[in-house]
């Protein structure tokens, strides 16, 4: 089990390596242009990689909103 914090900051992480920029937990990511739609497949092969839970392709966009809500999503997808 992961701590909000912890997977604030790995997830964060996994973002900034890909996105090659700095990320708040509330940082808005895809509505500002700064994911598109290649690097939200690449955050969601990382993130289900590192943590085996799965995100259904039709929630991408939902789910990849902000650090926090993945980070929510994780949360709740992982034991």
């Amino acid at each position: 089990m992961h701590t909000e914090q912890e997977l604030h900051t790995r997830i964060g992480e996994i973002v900034e390596s890909i996105v090659l920029k700095k990320v708040t937990p509330d940082t808005q990511l895809i509505a500002t242009g700064l994911v598109d739609s290649l690097a939200a497949v690449d955050i969601t092969l990382a993130v289900e990689a590192e943590y085996g839970c799965s995100i259904p392709a039709p929630e991408i966009a939902e789910h990849l909103q902000s650090v926090r809500t993945l980070a929510g999503y994780v949360a709740a997808h992982t034991a």
